[in-house]
């Protein structure tokens, strides 16, 4: 029996509207945001404005897996919402993320406002710095690649190089999204953001 590990899904719309509108553009996104909170899974929303005055919006939402996000998406409720703004806002793109694909957003000029759930959890943190990234993702791919060279110059030390490639990679990469990248960024969320090592929090007596 295999066993699936949810991943969060955050979904990027762009949005253009008209910048006379901008606290209806406003108010209409909250509205959308106070019913995606009454889904289960939702983890939070934020929404930023390209720069003062511009009529380019970038509108985030965060569920907990693909699961409850179709369930919000598929919803009458954000069918209404979405129909609600017919005439005042223009939809022009759409993208969705999951794992660390978010760290290489571009930066925004304006960050507008961010909302989270009422007592749940925070909406996800600023991205890392680059190098962090980089660092990252090589701790994660380095033991994966001497395990794989190793063990193909042990067991198919006759396979063709370019079918040994082939092999290397079909196997390390689900390994490195599913599995490994996962747990190392969970790992090192708080170096990755700047924060207290958890081993240097101080409990309160």
């Amino acid at each position: 029996m295999t066993m699936t590990h949810a991943v969060p899904v955050t979904v990027a719309v762009a949005r253009r509207a008209d910048p006379a509108r901008t606290d209806e553009m406003v108010a209409w996104i909250r509205a959308g945001t106070a019913l995606a909170e009454s889904f289960p899974g939702f983890l939070g929303a934020g929404f930023v404005q390209q720069a003062p005055g511009s009529p380019d919006w970038h509108v985030m939402y965060r569920f907990a897996d693909d699961a409850t996000l179709r369930r919000w998406e598929e919803s009458p409720q954000r069918h209404w919402w979405l129909s609600s703004a017919q005439g005042i806002v223009e939809h022009t793109g759409i993208e969705r993320r999951t794992g660390i694909e978010g760290w290489f957003d571009r930066p925004v000029d304006h960050v507008v406002e961010t909302l989270a759930p009422t007592g749940g959890e925070a909406a996800a943190a600023p991205a890392p710095p680059r190098w962090k990234q980089a660092v990252t993702i090589w701790l994660a791919f380095f033991p994966l690649s001497l395990t794989a060279t190793l063990l193909t110059a042990r067991f198919i030390a006759d396979v063709p190089l370019g079918v040994r490639t082939l092999l290397i990679t079909l196997c390390l990469t689900p390994l490195m999204t599913y599995l490994v990248l996962p747990r190392i960024t969970r790992a090192l969320h708080w170096w990755l953001h700047g924060q207290r090592a958890p081993w240097r929090v101080r409990v309160p007596r």
